[in-house]
């Protein structure tokens, strides 16, 4: 079956009320590297580890023909998150390792920009995310790991109705540790109810 988005030419976009997702492209370089800079030490503790070279301009023209190849193939979608105009990148939304047949599932990831926290626009992203998710990509399942003292991500899930459904021992290393975490998940039968019922941000 041939998706909408097969071609190499077209980039998917996702828009909400104020955010805009979209694959990101070798243009958001300097805003990216400003954005990840500026906000290091506010990213390191919920993180792999990353160092300066990770920021370079080679590193991130992998990242881009990464996300463009992994999306035409269908197995994981790396969106930037911006201001509803485009204008300013605000942080990254990641659907990874989509899982067909029997188990039909993804993974869900974001990092917000220092500057952007707190006002709303990630549990945006997320909500803007699910219909692609559900109704585009016909999955049945998404799921979502915190660290445990992760209220503001607690909180993006929460307002997406993501309910908890477990808790992982050293789950995923970040920033050089094997870290605990939190396990949330969302069904289609409850983004449904949710969608129906207006309890979507």
């Amino acid at each position: 079956m041939l998706w909408p988005w097969s071609s190499p030419v077209p980039l998917i976009a996702l828009r909400g009320r104020r955010v805009l997702l979209r694959l990101p492209q070798m243009g958001d370089y300097e805003a990216w590297h400003e954005l990840r800079r500026g906000s290091r030490d506010f990213l390191r503790p919920f993180e792999p580890r990353w160092t300066e070279a990770d920021l370079s301009r080679r590193v991130f023209a992998a990242r881009v023909r990464r996300a463009r190849e992994e999306a035409e193939e269908g197995s994981d979608y790396s969106f930037f998150i911006f201001t509803d105009d485009a204008a300013t990148l605000v942080g990254g939304i990641t659907l990874s390792n989509v899982r067909r047949r029997a188990a039909q599932f993804v993974n869900l990831g974001y990092w917000m920009g220092q500057p952007f926290a707190g006002q709303g626009l990630m549990s945006e992203a997320v909500a803007t995310s699910l219909p692609f998710v559900f109704d585009t990509l016909d999955l049945h399942r998404i799921h979502a790991a915190f660290l445990p003292g992760n209220v503001a991500s607690r909180r993006v899930l929460e307002k997406n109705a993501f309910v908890e459904e477990g808790f992982a021992e050293k789950y995923l290393q970040i920033n050089g540790r094997w870290e605990d975490h939190v396990l949330f998940g969302l069904t289609k039968e409850r983004y449904e109810t949710a969608r129906y019922t207006r309890r979507l941000v």
